[in-house]
Parts: structure tokens; C-alpha cells; sequence
């Protein structure tokens, strides 16, 4: 076991494990100054001092150099403050070289060693001429790094269909793998415009509850198929799997149909991967 402190550099981002400075005392949100490969950076205390697992750190752990001092917190909303700024002007720079990428966000090197910009593009940019630009107006090293539509999603973040933010910017430390298989399998439309996030891919949360879904549709008909009833034989129409709740169709005397809803164990058809069961009539009509 390793003791270590778990450190975020945005909000809703990835945790790091930080090795501790002996003699500090850390707190949930307090703001700390660490090492990494990048140099030195402002960032938080997601979860204070605890012991892990050496095969869950990645060594060589970096330490954390200092609590953040006042002069620390007062360089870092400098350099936030300049943001606004730093992101217009490399928009202007953008237009009059007529260059097909978006800026999506920029940030400063807690050292001020460099200005990082990120932008997205459908296609690979040439942007020397670009970095010359900037280097010239801000007269410091400047980087360009191209990332991903989610990413963009990340970055800006926003309000997602339901109403909350995007989980991406808000509660994903990283992006989770999704598919349309997942949709299918939680009996959502396939119509993208519902199953799509602001990002235009499809939603994060697909795969929240998709564990569930998958173990719930082995225990359900398929829409569609022959099922028994209490009333007898039954075509299935639709299937509730938070309610285990499965909707049939009866055929009347008089020509019409009569819909009911019955909860999945008092049906009787093949499961799947499990031996078709028999009622007792199928079992005498056999005989």
C-alpha cells in the first residue's frame, strides 16, 4: 500500500494520484501548486491522504510542492482573467489566415511558460504560420493541440437533453465506450436527434444503466413473439423492464383485441439460453 493524495486539475476531470508533502494537511477542494510532466500546475484536492494499492499508481508518483499560497491564487485568476482575451485574439488570427478550425479553449502554464489553445477541425490543419502569430502577440511560447468533438463538449460544457449539464463536463472523469447496441438493448428509439448528445455522438449516459438492461432482456419476450397467458396465448406488444412488466395483445370472440399488462413471471415462453417450459395442457396434448 501507498499513501497518496487524489488531485483534479479541472472541474469533472480525471483524478491523479499525487504523493503527499510530509508535514501538510489536506482538505477536500483546498487548492494546491504540483508537479508534472508539463511543469508546474494549480489544481485541487479531490480526496485527501489515503492508502492505496501499488498496482493502482503509476509510477514514478509526483509530488505535490505546496499548498497554494495567496500569491499562488492571485497569479492563477490573473492568468483566468486573460482568457477571455487570449481566446478572442486567436479567433482574429484564425479568420485572417482563413484556417477551417474552431477554437474551443485555451489555457496558461501556471509558470507562464506557454499558452495552450485547443480546437477541433474536420481535417488535419497547418497552423505554423499560425503559432508565429501568436508567439509574436503574446510574446511566449504558444501550442495548438486538435482534440474531439466530445472533447469540445467537455471543454464548453452545457445543458444536456435532460435538463442537467453535460456529464461529460460535470461527473466524467473520463469517456465512457457507448453503442447503439446499448440503445437497442434499453428499448430506446434509434431516431439520433434523441439518442445523440450536444456533441452530435451518441449520449454518455447510455451506458449508465446499460448492466441492468442487458440482464433485465434475458428475462423478457421479444415484441412481437407468441407468449402464454392466464387467458391463454398472447402476442407480445410492448415490454417494461424497470417495471418487469410485459404488455400483450388478446385476440377476442368478437374480432377485436384486448390489451393487458402482466408481469413477466406469469408468462410462459422461451427464455433465452434457458429450455422452452411446458404447461401442463402442451404437456397432455404430448402424451
Amino acid at each position: 500500500m501507498i499513501k497518496v493524495v487524489g488531485i483534479k486539475f479541472k472541474t469533472g476531470g480525471k483524478l491523479y494520484y499525487f504523493s503527499p508533502k510530509q508535514g501538510e494537511v489536506y482538505e477536500r477542494n483546498m487548492p494546491v501548486v504540483v508537479e508534472t510532466s508539463r511543469g508546474l500546475e494549480f489544481a485541487w484536492v479531490a480526496y485527501p491522504e489515503k492508502l492505496v494499492p501499488d498496482d493502482e499508481v503509476v509510477q514514478p508518483l509526483k509530488p505535490i510542492i505546496r499548498i497554494a499560497t495567496e500569491k499562488d491564487k492571485e497569479f492563477y485568476a490573473a492568468c483566468e482573467a486573460k482568457r477571455p482575451q487570449a481566446m478572442q485574439l486567436c479567433k482574429e488570427k484564425i479568420a485572417a489566415r482563413g484556417l477551417e478550425m474552431k477554437l474551443v479553449d485555451c489555457e496558461y502554464a501556471f509558470d507562464g511558460s506557454k499558452i495552450v489553445f485547443y480546437f477541433t477541425s474536420a481535417n488535419r490543419v497547418d497552423f505554423r504560420e499560425l503559432v508565429k502569430d501568436l508567439a509574436s502577440a503574446f510574446h511566449t511560447r504558444i501550442e495548438l493541440r486538435q482534440v474531439g468533438t466530445r472533447d469540445e463538449a467537455k471543454y464548453l460544457g452545457g445543458i444536456a437533453p435532460c435538463g442537467r449539464i453535460c456529464c461529460c463536463a460535470g461527473n466524467m472523469p473520463e469517456f465512457k465506450k457507448v453503442s447503439v447496441k446499448m440503445a437497442k438493448t434499453q428499448g430506446l428509439s434509434l431516431n439520433p436527434g434523441k439518442i445523440s448528445g450536444l456533441c452530435g455522438r451518441l449520449m454518455c449516459c447510455l451506458s449508465y444503466e446499460n448492466d441492468y438492461y442487458a440482464e433485465a432482456s434475458l428475462k423478457m419476450p421479444k415484441v412481437g413473439s407468441e407468449v402464454g397467458t392466464p387467458e391463454g396465448k398472447a402476442t407480445v406488444a410492448s415490454v417494461n423492464m424497470l417495471k418487469m412488466t410485459v404488455k400483450v395483445k388478446i385476440d377476442d370472440k368478437n374480432g377485436g383485441l384486448i390489451f393487458k399488462d402482466h408481469p413477466v413471471d406469469e408468462l410462459r415462453f422461451k427464455r433465452k439460453n434457458q429450455p422452452e417450459p411446458k404447461d401442463e395442457d402442451d404437456e397432455n396434448d404430448v402424451l
